[in-house]
């Protein structure tokens, strides 16, 4: 959208972005990222940005938002702090981010579908790891360095907020089998026992006749027992 409103209505917004150690460039910690230099620039960001932001709000949909927010704020601050003297522009820095978040917080997981979507990251944008470094002259080297620090940091500080798989009574440190009401209906070769109902303290019959044929009649049986407590 930032985009066409710069063609639609001859605009050019490249002037907010990072400028390093400026404080008019602290404006653009925020503007970035909307703010492309063509529609090649503008492409080459939106298709990873998508994907990789579906992940982060399918698999970590409890902070997801913290992370984009955050993340922006501290991807843009360190741009400012490291980059050279020019103008950084472009969600490149959250692309990084995101998929150093994603990556590290799978395998600090180590929960196997986790690090499936790590791997996944990896097999998908594990060329991007080439242009942390100034490699290419034009590419804010400095803003891929920025996320991908931030996702780093990112990932150790929710480490201790991943779900874990919930375990049976089998699985926990305390279990005895002997304690386990399911097993008791289990004799010592594995067969089946037949749970049969506890004795009764006492038992009191109603007979009602309905006819002289005493086949006929209905029986009530109340059962009483004693409760627990007492």
């Amino acid at each position: 959208m930032v985009f066409w409103v710069e063609i639609r209505f001859g605009l050019d917004f490249n002037n907010f972005g990072i400028r390093p150690r400026t404080v008019e460039g602290l404006r653009g910690i925020l503007f970035s990222p909307f703010i492309h230099g063509d529609i090649k620039h503008l492409f080459n960001n939106s298709i990873p940005l998508l994907i990789l932001s579906m992940a982060l709000f399918y698999f970590y949909k409890n902070i997801s938002w913290q992370i984009l927010l955050f993340g922006v704020l501290l991807t843009g601050f360190l741009t400012w702090g490291i980059g050279r003297p020019s103008n950084h522009i472009g969600a490149s820095g959250l692309i990084y981010l995101l998929a150093s978040f994603l990556f590290f917080k799978g395998i600090f997981s180590k929960y196997y579908r986790l690090i499936a979507l790590s791997l996944i990251v990896v097999f998908l944008y594990g060329g991007m790891l080439w242009f942390v470094v100034p490699v290419e002259p034009g590419i804010s080297w400095e803003g891929h360095l920025s996320g991908m620090i931030t996702g780093f940091l990112f990932a150790l500080i929710y480490k201790q907020k991943i779900k874990k798989e919930p375990k049976y009574e089998w699985e926990k440190p305390g279990y005895k089998e002997d304690n386990d009401p399911f097993m008791k209906h289990f004799d010592e070769n594995g067969n089946f026992i037949e749970s049969l109902p506890e004795v009764e303290e006492s038992t009191i019959e109603v007979v009602v006749k309905k006819d002289m044929d005493e086949s006929q009649n209905i029986v009530y049986r109340y059962f009483y027992k004693k409760s627990k407590e007492e």
